[in-house]
């Protein structure tokens, strides 16, 4: 799954592109199978804009993606149900809320309604809180309760398709996120997709001692253990290094 941006305040800058149709294309042809369209910044103490700005940034850009590539999968990256429904209407396919419908209480309905697959993520708190709440009775046991109760309530409202996403960087310290990483594969008894997003995000460069920009080696070996602990979709900024990735551990697996 490749990461489009529709903001201005993304916290890695390589995919702010002005010209959306070309990094689409170079992602599709770098072997991306979906593309995730996204809106505003949920990055931690990112400020919350209105569904009517969201809305402004990203239908251009679905718009234009599903036009000149029909035959890819767009989601939109919203935890706003007026977007959700306006996105799939014009070309979206999934849709991947970050607040698991906690943020808007219509979401899980409308994702029903509109018979799209859904992703439901993992966060404690909002994007603007949630680096603030980072307690747990215990990570890996919270989470797996988190997705007990998430996946019946996407059942009672109709949802047939829904992938999982742990919610990496959402409401965890940087030893949180390795430990979840670690224990990833216990996700698998829901016998749902696992989606993993490590994409340069702050685990990696702070571990490190790096900026986002220099993330990428860092990306790929997290991304190499995440698929090994069972995430079967990966959310980066950089296809090709993870088309690699996943071929090599196909290759693996085979051997």
């Amino acid at each position: 799954m490749g990461i489009i941006n529709a903001t201005p305040d993304s916290f890695y800058r390589g995919n702010l592109h002005d010209d959306i149709l070309a990094l689409a294309s170079k992602m599709i042809n770098e072997g991306a199978t979906m593309l995730d369209i996204g809106g505003q910044s949920t990055r931690p103490g990112s400020e919350r804009i209105t569904a009517e700005e969201e809305l402004e940034r990203v239908l251009p850009v679905i718009k234009k993606i599903h036009q000149q590539f029909p035959e890819t999968v767009i989601s939109i990256d919203t935890y706003y149900s007026s977007v959700a429904e306006a996105a799939v209407l014009n070309g979206a396919s999934i849709v991947n809320d970050v607040s698991a419908g906690n943020m808007d209480a219509a979401m899980l309905s409308t994702v029903a309604a509109l018979k799209v697959p859904y992703i439901c993520m993992h966060m404690q708190g909002t994007p603007d809180t949630m680096q603030q709440s980072t307690r747990y009775e215990n990570l890996v046991d919270d989470v797996l309760n988190f997705f007990i109760r998430k996946i019946e309530e996407c059942k009672t409202a109709g949802i047939n398709d829904v992938i999982i996403d742990p919610g990496f960087g959402f409401g965890k310290t940087i030893e949180q996120n390795l430990a979840l990483l670690k224990s990833m594969h216990v996700l698998s008894v829901f016998d749902k997709p696992i989606l993993a997003g490590l994409s340069r995000k702050s685990t990696i460069y702070k571990t490190l001692g790096i900026t986002a920009d220099e993330a990428l080696n860092g990306t790929t070996a997290l991304n190499t253990i995440a698929l090994l602990n069972g995430a079967a979709i990966l959310r980066v900024h950089d296809v090709k290094e993870a088309i690699e990735v996943t071929t090599l551990f196909d290759a693996y697996q085979q051997a």
